[in-house]
């Protein structure tokens, strides 16, 4: 069985977000995973770019149904990962995604919320060697808490990775209309300005931003490296 850390006590705001969450991904979470492969564009290149070797840790904030957790500790089995989510149900399914998989013993999930939180309460681990957010800023409001955040847990030499919706800039206008309203529908909000703000977490600390446009701008996946 999956190993579920303690969560760690909640603001109001925290509560009222996670509860969003809860709300939309109770039913969702099951085909989740099914549905999300084929717009969520950009995931497995972060996961390809982790370069995670022998005893590295690796987090994902707001890890969602463990898709990615469970991919990336395939990928690089040496590694140990570490993940959590503000939702009660996205959790519950990463759980049972995690056990299915036959990876209890490597991956550790937690409840938390990615704008504040303390690892070696939740993990025993005081700073992680790759910490990454997949499709996870554009829906959480205080999102550049949250880069600070995970870019303050950082290793000396670790490294942020974030995907996440673009602005379609090379896409037709009809498209971008489309996929804004539909995102719209489940709380996702597109952040225009991820570049300058991971450039000023970079800066704030003493880092490097290698930032990049995808599929025809369809995502923006940026990485800090400290």
């Amino acid at each position: 069985m999956v190993q579920v850390m303690e969560r760690e006590q909640p603001s109001q705001s925290a509560d009222a977000h996670g509860g969003l969450m809860d709300a939309i991904y109770r039913h969702q979470r099951h085909f989740y995973d099914a549905t999300r492969k084929y717009f969520l564009l950009g995931r497995d290149r972060l996961i390809a770019d982790l370069d995670a070797g022998q005893g590295m840790t690796v987090l994902e904030a707001a890890c969602g149904t463990g898709r990615n957790l469970i991919v990336a500790a395939r990928r690089y089995p040496k590694a140990r990962f570490y993940g959590f989510d503000i939702s009660t149900e996205m959790l519950k399914q990463a759980c049972r995604n995690v056990d299915k998989a036959g990876l209890s013993g490597r991956i550790v999930l937690a409840q938390a919320d990615a704008t504040v939180f303390d690892p070696q309460a939740l993990f025993g681990v005081g700073a992680f060697d790759r910490i990454f957010l997949s499709y996870a800023v554009s829906m959480i409001p205080p999102w550049r808490a949250a880069i600070e955040e995970a870019v303050r847990h950082l290793t000396p030499g670790g490294a942020l990775h974030v995907v996440d919706f673009g602005q379609q800039d090379h896409l037709p206008g009809w498209f971008r209309a489309g996929l804004i309203a539909w995102l719209a529908k489940f709380h996702v909000e597109p952040r225009a300005d991820l570049e300058p703000v991971l450039e000023a977490a970079a800066r704030e600390a003493g880092a490097s931003l290698a930032f990049y446009s995808l599929y025809r701008d369809y995502a923006r996946y940026g990485v800090i490296r400290r």
